[in-house]
């Protein structure tokens, strides 16, 4: 009976604090939008300029569409008159995330030590550059014979890039697959992905992973754009690009993913160095793209299959980005593709989509995937993991395992298709 006086107390004595408390802070938060109008999609570019909006969905303002969702970051100055601006125009909105800051909060906080060591596993959690560096060395010297790290190049602002090779076999391999992670700085899903898949492969006791690996190389990539993801961490968390700088020096970074020799600077990529999807000053300017452009070249008739990893839409892409005419293996490319999105959601339910990049999400010129395609890397997929905008780039840590589970269970369904059919 003392429990539920003091239960009833305690409730009372709440709805006093409540009472009395100031207003709620109002906070950065992100936005959904439609726009079902060129004249709505001119008016949501206006506010996006005048009040420097940071696009999440599209990448940038030049790729708004009708009828296609907008997902739009705002910061809590500005928050309130964007909202009264849109309804005023009669355009409606939703909130998507009422507080970014606490989303933040609770992905970095995974990384401090409030919890007894061995409760939550390393690989549910997301890690800091240095922590990722650290991981790379500690996991290459403790399995030697089973995995090699290779300095490829420096970043922008001489970071070290570095590819892991998985190779468990005893005769030379008859090929290789690449799979990366990171090339955009705020897909903070996407390297944790490739740190848990390296440990999948050590650990697996499927017996088609480890045949795999008794005959062909994987090269994985953790974390390619090393500068972004730094910055990420310490001074703006949706910042996209690396941090190149370019001549009269207002705005800083080029989109990796934009800058590759693949109808470079066409389509879905600008010339503009202060836009999101900058493609930079020529194909291959940036020394992240080199640096993978040459390893990859020098390997291209030993590298059978090309996986890149990104977030967030819940896709799994292949060939073309710049053009939406098929391509000569579009066929089986789009079987593979369903296949993998099929093993996607017989793990959680999770329900991905598939088709050629330009038709399923937009055009866009000078991608990585298009360009390792037409350098003859047949098997060549871009996975965009979860979700599709309910956290977007702020996939809290409890949702790192499933995501991976499901991510594993389809790029393991395109190496078995790759390994089967060389």
């Amino acid at each position: 009976m003392a429990f539920y006086i003091l239960a009833g107390l305690l409730c009372t004595f709440t709805e006093v604090i409540v009472a009395s408390s100031p207003p709620r802070q109002v906070r950065d938060q992100v936005l959904s939008i439609n726009p079902q109008s060129d004249e709505e999609i001119q008016f949501v570019k206006q506010i996006c300029s005048q009040y420097q909006a940071v696009f999440w969905q599209p990448s940038s303002i030049d790729d708004i569409r009708l009828n296609k969702e907008i997902h739009l970051y705002v910061n809590a100055s500005n928050i309130e008159e964007v909202k009264n601006q849109l309804a005023t125009a009669t355009i409606i909105q939703r909130v998507l995330i009422e507080d970014v800051q606490q989303l933040i909060k609770k992905q970095k906080h995974t990384n401090e030590a409030l919890r007894p060591r061995g409760l939550f596993s390393y690989y549910e959690r997301y890690h800091p550059l240095e922590e990722i560096y650290l991981w790379m060395s500690e996991i290459t010297n403790a399995y030697p014979s089973f995995i090699q790290k290779i300095l490829i190049g420096p970043s922008s602002e001489k970071r070290l890039i570095y590819v892991l090779k998985l190779f468990n076999g005893t005769a030379s391999p008859k090929g290789a697959v690449w799979i990366d992670c990171g090339i955009h700085a705020r897909e903070w899903i996407a390297p944790a992905f490739c740190q848990w898949f390296v440990q999948y492969l050590i650990d697996s006791q499927d017996t088609m992973i480890t045949d795999i690996l008794k005959s062909f190389e994987i090269y994985i990539l953790p974390i390619w754009n090393v500068d972004g993801y730094e910055y990420t961490w310490t001074t703006d968390r949706f910042w996209r690009k690396n941090l190149s700088k370019h001549h009269r020096g207002q705005c800083r970074g080029t989109d990796l993913n934009r800058n590759w020799d693949a109808s470079w600077c066409g389509p879905g990529a600008s010339n503009n160095p202060c836009s999101q999807t900058y493609c930079g000053r020529h194909p291959e300017s940036e020394p992240e793209v080199k640096a993978v452009a040459t390893f990859i070249r020098q390997r291209s008739d030993h590298i059978k299959g090309y996986i890149s990893i990104h977030s967030y839409s819940q896709m799994v892409m292949f060939p073309y980005s710049y053009k939406t005419s098929k391509s000569k293996d579009h066929k089986e490319l789009n079987y593979i593709a369903q296949k993998a999105v099929t093993a996607v959601r017989s793990v959680h339910g999770t329900n991905y989509r598939y088709g050629n990049s330009a038709t399923s999400i937009y055009l866009s010129s000078g991608c990585s995937d298009d360009w390792a395609y037409d350098l003859g890397i047949k098997y060549s997929f871009t996975f965009e993991l979860r979700d599709t905008g309910r956290y977007g780039f702020l996939l809290p840590p409890d949702l790192i395992k499933p995501t991976c589970e499901e991510a594993t269970a389809a790029v393991s369904e395109i190496l078995r298709h790759i390994t089967q059919t060389i």
